[in-house]
């Protein structure tokens, strides 16, 4: 990259990222080539703007773009047109390798499946991220048992996956998440291999996360766990078509 790219990329990020501001999304279209010169406009001109500490829930129908809209969010996916800055990096201009980069750096994940290795610990799970970024081992140790203990599970920190309930699992997932101290946390239908009491207590540390300080996006088809978050923004056919706070900042006003 010459001086003079450098110069222009930060004058950009200037321009569109204002202070506090972790996700800045403008103008982002991803469109995906089907053959025969037939194209699906699976995103088509989001404009979004998230702040450090806020917690946003992105709802849609199947199909509505919300997950293509997760994955590029993500660092899973970069965009057919447009820009995307996350932290003040112009993620969108990156290629693999340093997209790897951002995501292991800046992202905690936190998805419907758990994604745990079956036959590893609780703790070694929650490691994983420390070993891919070289963090020595007292170090991991340390940290994995802090994150377990901050989801409540001091007593499981040996079990496998198999001898854990599936809260029990997800909280496994959410210390994971944690690991790394991310920018944002990154749930997708977090709730939804769950029963609504376990559900109802993931969402309950969802917003204990909130209180101390994570930055929560939540995507989520079901409107009773969007209404956990504090702004709700729905997409349908590839574009914002609502963008609000959600009942729960509303009620206390309209009491």
């Amino acid at each position: 990259m010459t001086t003079e790219t450098t110069n222009e990329t930060e004058a950009r990020t200037a321009a569109a990222v204002s202070p506090g501001d972790v996700i800045v999304v403008e103008d982002i279209w991803k469109t995906y080539d089907m053959g025969s010169e037939q194209q699906v406009h699976a995103l088509q001109g989001i404009t979004l703007r998230i702040k450090h500490n806020e917690y946003v829930a992105i709802m849609g129908p199947s199909g509505s773009g919300k997950s293509t809209l997760m994955n590029l969010i993500g660092c899973l996916d970069t965009p057919s047109k447009g820009q995307y800055w996350l932290n003040g990096h112009l993620v969108s201009e990156l290629n693999d390798d340093e997209l790897a980069r951002i995501r292991n750096k800046e992202i905690g994940f936190v998805f419907q499946t758990f994604n745990l290795l079956a036959r590893a610990s609780a703790l070694h799970n929650v490691e994983l991220p420390l070993i891919y970024n070289g963090t020595p081992a007292a170090e991991r140790l340390e940290r994995a048992q802090g994150a377990l203990r901050a989801v409540n599970l001091d007593t499981r920190m040996n079990h496998k996956p198999n001898e854990l309930s599936g809260g029990q699992r997800q909280r496994v997932a959410i210390a994971r998440a944690l690991i790394n101290r991310p920018s944002i946390i990154l749930a997708d239908e977090p709730t939804g291999n769950l029963d609504s009491k376990t559900g109802d207590e993931i969402m309950a540390l969802f917003d204990q996360l909130h209180s101390n300080g994570n930055t929560i996006v939540l995507v989520t088809h079901e409107p009773d766990i969007a209404e956990y978050a504090h702004r709700v923004v729905h997409i349908r056919d590839g574009k914002i078509f609502s963008d609000q706070p959600s009942s729960r900042v509303r009620r206390p006003e309209n009491s």
